[in-house]
């Protein structure tokens, strides 16, 4: 399980957008890095070609997963991600407990 989604609200920490909120719009697990809406820009010359129009662009550049934090949605601060495991209701299969994210500051469940 991943400490970060898709539709997650996070801080980043490091370089140019040091402090800013922003939402993550992909995650590439593999690579460990996320993408974050309208954060991280850069500009690219593009030369033209017969199927596209030269210029510049702005694209975003994903930033390494430990480089932001996951604002918590209970207490609204910045928290390190813990997991737990959940607890199964009476009458439930075994299989049917699964892992939760938990904040590390309030100690509550994130969805």
């Amino acid at each position: 399980m991943n400490k970060l989604r898709k539709g997650d609200k996070v801080k980043i920490m490091v370089g140019k957008d040091n402090g800013r909120d922003g939402v993550v719009e992909r995650v590439s697990i593999k690579e460990g890095k996320v993408f974050i809406t309208g954060m991280n820009i850069a500009k690219r010359h593009v030369k033209a070609t017969q199927g596209m129009e030269g210029g510049i662009i702005e694209i975003t550049k994903p930033l390494n997963i430990a480089n932001v934090a996951l604002i918590c949605p209970n207490c609204g601060k910045p928290a390190r991600i813990g997991f737990s495991f959940a607890d199964h209701k009476k009458g439930s299969p075994q299989k049917a407990v699964g892992k939760v994210r938990i904040c590390k500051k309030c100690k509550k469940e994130i969805s």
